[in-house]
Formats: C-alpha cells, sequence, structure tokens
C-alpha cells in the first residue's frame, strides 16, 4: 500500500494514478494528523509492503513531525518514507536521511525515478514485514525449545542433542516437533531457510 501524505489534492490525485498505473494501490491523507490516525486505528501493517510518500510543508502537522512520529513508533523499517518537498532544504535531507527516511525528493521530480524508488521501499517494508513475523514466531519458543533450535541449526542429529542437553532422544523429538509448529516449518532445512 502507497500511503500519499500531501495536503493538496491536485498533487495526492496525480501521485495515486501514478501508482495505480504501476500497480499499486495507494490511498490519500490531506494531513500528517489524518494519516497517523490511520494507521493508528488500522492497527498492525500487513505483510504486502507499505510506503509513505510524505510531503515536507503542510498545515497543522508537518512531514518531519510525522516522521518524528513514526521513528518514535518504531515504524520506519515496515513504513519506509520518502520525503516530498517543494522547496529544496538540504540539512532538512540530510538529516531525515541519517534518521532513516527512505529518500528524499524535490518537486518537481521525474514521475519514473520517484516510482522506482516506491517499488524499492515496498520491496524493503516487505522484507521487514517477513522479518517482523519470523521474530514473533521465535519468541513463543521456550528457553529449552531455543537450546534446541540452535543445536539442530548446527546440524546436529537428535541423539547428539539429547546427549549435549543431557535429556533423553523423546524429548528432543517432543522439542523439534513443537519447534517446527511454532514457526511453521516441516524440515529442519526450511528452518534454516526461514533463519538465514
Amino acid at each position: 500500500m502507497l500511503h500519499i501524505v500531501d495536503d493538496e489534492d491536485v498533487i495526492r490525485d496525480a501521485l495515486a494514478w501514478l501508482a495505480q498505473s504501476r500497480g499499486l494501490e495507494a490511498r490519500g491523507y490531506a494531513s500528517g494528523e489524518a494519516f497517523l490516525e490511520a494507521i493508528g486505528a488500522a492497527g498492525a501493517l500487513g505483510t504486502g509492503g507499505d510506503c509513505v510518500l510524505l510531503d515536507v510543508r503542510m498545515p497543522g502537522m508537518n512531514g518531519v513531525a510525522v516522521f518524528d512520529q513514526l521513528v518514535k513508533n518504531g515504524l520506519i523499517a515496515r513504513l519506509p518514507v520518502i520525503f516530498l518537498t517543494g522547496h529544496g532544504d538540504v540539512p532538512m535531507a540530510v538529516d531525515s536521511l541519517k534518521r532513516g527516511a527512505f529518500d528524499f525528493f524535490e518537486k518537481p521530480f521525474n514521475d519514473n525515478v520517484l516510482m522506482d524508488r516506491v517499488d524499492e521501499a515496498l520491496g524493503a517494508s516487505r522484507k521487514a514485514a517477513e522479518a517482523a513475523v519470523v521474530q514473533a514466531r521465535l519468541a513463543t519458543l521456550s528457553a529449552r525449545e531455543r537450546e534446541v533450535l540452535d543445536l539442530i541449526l548446527a546440524g546436529m542429529m537428535n541423539k547428539v542433542v539429547a546427549d549435549k542437553l543431557g535429556i533423553s532422544m523423546r524429548t528432543v523429538e517432543v522439542h523439534r516437533a513443537h519447534i517446527f509448529d511454532k514457526m511453521h516449518v516441516k524440515t529442519a532445512v526450511e528452518l534454516a531457510g526461514l533463519l538465514k
């Protein structure tokens, strides 16, 4: 989903049309407050990827304040921000990029270059979403399951894991089944691929 935050209707409509011409779903917001309210009400972000095109100068909450809120809430990886400005402010651009903004475009911009960066930002967002899912699954493992997981990933067979941890082979098999179930995998190879 491409989120377009700009106080000018014409800009929002043009960017939404441009996104749709690339097969991307887009949603526009007339203010930073409306955008923050919408993503807050929607709850967790999806795994399909999200990106924000954020105008710097808007009445009320400006783009930098919206960005600060996203940084504070730890959403920058899942919700990459591409700033748009009609007033080139190099120090602000440099500061924003240092703090995690995905890119900074000065109006007027090249449509194709902008949309290529949007595609890259969406890809980065999808990767961050997938990593968050894996981390959430890992968090469900018990301390013993984490120990067994580490040894499985080291390539050890059940008997070796049992000897190393001083538990029965049957207990290792039970832990292994729980790990595979919680991590949504069927094999050790799948598990290793998920955690690479």
